[in-house]
């Protein structure tokens, strides 16, 4: 069997990163137009919502089918599902049909940044694993700062759609790269899907994001659909866990969180990952619809937040490797209370610089804490396991953000709908505050009358932001090893280690164990 080209293989594994920050990026910034044009403004978040919602659900099962099939079918099939749900979200016609497209599209995304974190595990050793690591993360970093200001240059000069349409030629470059250069040896042998956990998770987590958006709707939480979607997400989450305790290859083995780091980094990931929503999804908003902004300038101020993260998650491997896991998160987390604080200014602040500051700190302690988490759970386990549980913290940023933004949309939507209720019936439509177009045909004092609401309403989403900040702070203060990488890696060996009969699983052809004993002969 060939050899895998780890040099190819980096640069589509680059490709493969890029593509997936393009798109965080570039959606949010071009939002607040489609809403203006397409309409639908209290569907907002379920733009965001049923993409995450996919995307969130689908990171275990991509991982344990990687672990039990190999990383290069798995991501072949990803891009080529999310590469179709690009397609159809660029010719929508409504938003009922781009919400549907987003969620397909979040099928496929749920694959790509989990498979691809994976082959990266398997191809360097734990040092370069850090090192590499941060590299991708950089080039996360980068690639989302082109996304909010090409986001902003397509909308305001080209035309929405391409911000879909631009996905194509990156996932295409990094399926054929992928195709031709990775080569790995999987055990074949019959396997035991957990098809009942994915389909319970999937449909719970639904459950509880229609009773958070119904809320944000006007239903009141004793009204009978929100109080029924309660129990029923309640009712399909017990079963979930009750199915992955007894399943024989669960998705999301709850072994894994008995390692401290990986529980840690877990939890840390949900509440990280909805702070992180929250202001990615509702900082263009505030620009486009409290200061008057283009999508341009949105982009431009969302922009930091990717800068930020960049630079930070090249010094963060750097951290790990000399002061542990612990202080790499603290200080990221650190840093994204810190942003939230600046972040309370901003509504009523009327400063751009206000926004651009708190994005960028954001930034960078999401630089400093993302990479650490994905680290830390890849050192804690074997080859085996290895996907699983980098998809299991993958999913606990996207699950976090699922909830979190439809949680703060909910927020958003009740505190408008009581800022604008004195208003007559033809002056609540807050779609016209996004279309440059109809909101020039708005009268001063009606103009003012919705930013002022939509700047208050914005008051109470960051507030939260700042709520899950502060508690993602102590999770890690609290629950997050001390200690050097080797010692914790040792400590955490011992904790998931099998049982000494088990044989180790076969590591993909051109691995950095593989690579190594061929360079030694």
């Amino acid at each position: 069997m060939r050899q895998t080209n780890r040099r190819v293989v980096v640069v589509a594994v680059m490709l493969g990163t890029f593509l997936a920050a393009l798109d965080t990026s570039i959606v949010g910034t071009a939002m607040p137009t489609v809403i203006g044009q397409l309409g639908g403004m209290s569907l907002y978040s379920w733009v965001f919502s049923a993409y995450l919602l996919t995307s969130t659900t689908t990171v275990p099962l991509y991982g344990r089918l990687a672990d039990l099939y190999g990383r290069k079918p798995l991501f072949i099939a990803a891009a080529g599902i999310f590469l179709l749900g690009s397609m159809l979200c660029g010719a929508a016609q409504s938003m009922p049909q781009l919400v549907a497209f987003r969620a397909l599209q979040g099928l496929g995304a749920g694959g790509i940044i989990p498979v691809t974190l994976t082959i990266v595990g398997d191809l360097f050793d734990v040092e370069e694993r850090a090192r590499m690591q941060g590299l991708f993360s950089a080039v996360w970093g980068t690639s989302a700062v082109a996304g909010p200001t090409v986001g902003g240059f397509i909308v305001d000069y080209v035309d929405w759609r391409w911000v879909f349409y631009i996905n194509l030629p990156f996932g295409i470059a990094a399926t054929i790269l992928f195709w031709l250069f990775l080569n790995e040896q999987v055990e074949r042998k019959r396997h035991a899907i957990d098809y009942a956990g994915t389909v319970s998770l999937t449909l719970g987590v639904t459950a509880l994001l229609v009773a958070l958006l119904e809320v944000g709707e006007g239903r009141a939480w004793t009204d009978p659909i929100v109080v029924g979607s309660l129990a029923l997400a309640v009712v399909l989450l017990v079963f979930f866990v009750r199915t992955e305790q007894r399943a024989a290859e669960p998705i999301l083995p709850l072994h894994l969180f008995r390692t401290r780091v990986i529980g840690a980094a877990f939890l840390a990931g949900i509440l990280v990952g909805g702070a992180m929503f929250g202001v990615t999804s509702y900082l263009p908003l505030y620009v486009q619809g409290v200061l008057l902004g283009t999508a341009v300038t949105a982009g431009m101020v969302v922009a930091p937040n990717s800068i930020g993260w960049s630079l930070a998650s090249i010094l963060s491997g750097r951290i790990i490797l000399r002061f542990g896991y612990r202080t790499a998160v603290v200080a990221g987390l650190t840093a994204i209370v810190l942003a939230s604080v600046v972040l309370q200014l901003v509504p009523h602040g009327n400063s751009l610089w206000l926004a651009v500051v708190a994005a960028g700190t954001f930034g960078i302690g999401m630089g400093l804490s993302a990479t650490a988490f994905i680290i830390a759970a890849q050192n804690a386990v074997g080859w085996a396991e290895r996907g699983i549980a980098t998809a299991s913290i993958t999913f606990s940023r996207t699950i976090g953000g699922a909830i979190g933004v439809a949680a703060l949309g909910t927020v958003l939507s009740a505190s408008m709908a009581t800022r604008l209720s004195a208003l007559p019936e033809t002056a609540r439509d807050v779609n016209a505050l996004l279309d440059p177009a109809v909101r020039s045909t708005l009268s001063p004092a009606m103009l003012e009358t919705m930013r002022t609401a939509l700047a208050d309403s914005l008051v109470y989403v960051y507030l939260g932001v700042l709520s899950i900040a502060v508690v993602a702070f102590l999770v890690v203060l609290l629950g997050f090893p001390r200690g050097s990488i080797k010692d914790l890696q040792a400590a955490e060996a011992g904790e998931s280690a099998p049982d000494a009969g088990e044989e180790p699983a076969a590591l993909p052809v051109g691995s950095s164990e593989e690579v190594q004993s061929t360079e030694a002969r």
